[in-house]
């Protein structure tokens, strides 16, 4: 018995990827779950428009964080502000009751918020709150209509990058790699060849979650699709260069696996899928603006339920634009490296080494 456990002892020793993840994912979880699993939303942007603006913003404490105060505009720009995601919430003024139009997109915002002005309300001495309150994009604050947009692609960065990985591991596995190594191929033919089938069924999957999502949730789609197609094409180049930066680096599919999971956890966990961005702590808050899968909840939810143009969506479009490239490049970089004379050969060697038993 003590062999067998000197054994494992020996193999586990040399399989520094799965000692650095039994040690290191616990305490990464454990400051996640700490810090970003967080449901409290402490500050809420807020706009405040109509001849009364300055008076009324002057009365919002927190968790309101009042970015624009303009007594010259009404209720069309508060709307559009919300449309747009440069506030959750709107305070129309000029009229006997304010009108407070809120974003439904941002459930626990909406929630808080309402909390906020039932509180301001009994502080105030009154049996209601003083305002008209008015839910847009998701009146009801249903759930499926804010989670369908994020699961598709959350959808996506599975099928592209673990599933993506995989094959690309598993011909490297069966050799063929050496044999493209010997054609007159370049690193980016080979790997547009290999990402284009996985490409296909992602974008086949894309469609049937938003279809299943609209016809058995009743989730509405009032935007422009080709905004939508824009964002999710830029979306799925960068999670399909992450699915062949990840087999570079792996010599094996249970690498890849152990790779792609640790790419996959912080997506569900730190894009806003789950909890708000704006509630995690700011030491965990920076990863969320590195993660594609933020920008995509952005575009995907304000295209779907807010109809947002693409001119206001330029800003996630514009950074998975860039992280297509960056994460392509590191790709080709080290796809080429692959295709390098006696490279395959190499690593299929230190593969064979990790599996042979001691």
């Amino acid at each position: 018995m003590w062999a067998v456990v000197a054994k494992e002892f020996r193999e586990l020793r040399r399989d520094r990827r799965t000692v650095a993840m039994m040690i290191l994912l616990p305490v990464v979880l454990l400051i996640v779950f700490g810090y970003a699993a967080s449901f409290n939303v402490k500050d809420i942007p807020t706009v405040v428009v109509g001849p009364g603006a300055r008076q009324a913003a002057a009365l919002l404490r927190a968790p309101f964080q009042v970015n624009e105060v303009d007594p010259g505009a009404g209720e069309p720009v508060a709307r559009d502000r919300l449309r747009d995601g440069r506030a959750v919430v709107a305070v129309v003024t000029g009229r006997a009751r304010p009108l407070v139009l809120m974003d439904g997109t941002q459930l626990f915002s909406v929630q808080t918020a309402e909390g906020a002005l039932g509180r301001m309300a009994r502080q105030a001495g009154a049996a209601a709150p003083p305002v008209s309150l008015r839910i847009l994009y998701n009146p009801g604050l249903t759930t499926s209509w804010v989670m369908v947009p994020g699961l598709a692609g959350l959808i996506l960065v599975f099928v592209g990058t673990l599933i993506t990985s995989l094959g690309v591991v598993r011909e490297r596995q069966a050799g063929t790699l050496e044999q493209l190594a010997v054609m007159p191929f370049r690193a980016w033919d080979v790997i547009a060849g290999k990402i284009a089938p996985y490409l296909i069924v992602a974008a086949l999957d894309l469609a049937l979650v938003v279809v299943v999502g609209m016809g058995l949730f009743g989730v509405p789609f009032t935007g422009n699709p080709a905004v939508f197609i824009v964002g999710a094409a830029l979306f799925l180049l960068v999670t399909l260069g992450m699915g062949v930066l990840v087999s570079t680096v792996s010599q094996n599919q249970g690498q890849a696996i152990q790779l792609a999971f640790m790419i996959l956890l912080p997506q569900v966990l730190l894009s806003g899928l789950i909890f708000p961005v704006s509630s995690m702590a700011a030491g965990v808050r920076w990863i969320s603006y590195i993660l594609p899968l933020t920008y995509f909840i952005e575009i995907s939810r304000g295209v779907m339920l807010k109809a947002t143009p693409i001119s206001a969506l330029w800003e996630p479009i514009g950074l998975l634009a860039l992280l297509a490239v960056v994460v392509l490049a590191l790709a080709i970089a080290r796809f080429r490296r692959d295709l390098a004379p006696g490279a395959g050969r190499a690593k299929a060697r230190a593969a064979a080494r990790e599996v042979t038993p001691a």
